[in-house]
């Protein structure tokens, strides 16, 4: 059994931040060997949201956060661990967390494989690729619904 998690960070108990962060690097770091920017500053921001996806014993399967950029919100930091993929766990998180944007617009840096993913959702390519710690990005928007 799953529960989908939301907390802004200042509400995350330290095993929830833990896990989340811990999930991050292994997705990140370990299996992309990226030297990822965890540490931005965003995360800690009031408006930020964390969403979650944990199992029975609260262990974090995937997670998004959800940034507010003015009056426009951007998705980021999407990671599910490798034994939980498959499962539809961060089709689950990107869906609330565009239920969460209230009917703004949303922006996304995907990693350019899953450009085809995230147009299941509505995101479109609004931007031309870019490379970010080595691995090819685009910019994609979600027009506010």
């Amino acid at each position: 059994m799953t529960e989908l998690r939301t907390a802004r960070f200042a509400e995350l108990t330290p095993a929830e931040l833990y896990g989340v962060l811990r999930l991050r690097v292994d997705v990140f770091v370990v299996e992309q060997a990226c030297p990822y920017p965890e540490l931005d500053g965003r995360d800690t921001e009031p408006t930020t949201q964390h969403l979650w996806v944990a199992d029975g014993d609260g262990t974090v399967l995937s997670t998004i956060r959800l940034l507010h950029n003015g009056e426009d919100r951007a998705i980021g930091r999407v990671a599910t661990a490798v034994s939980a993929r498959g499962r539809g766990l961060s089709a689950r998180l990107v869906e609330r967390g565009i239920e969460l944007s209230e009917g703004r617009q949303i922006d996304i840096g995907a990693q350019a494989y899953l450009e085809g993913w995230y147009e299941r959702f509505g995101f479109r390519r609004s931007g031309p690729d870019y490379d970010e710690d080595g691995i090819l990005h685009l910019p994609m928007r979600l027009p506010a619904r």
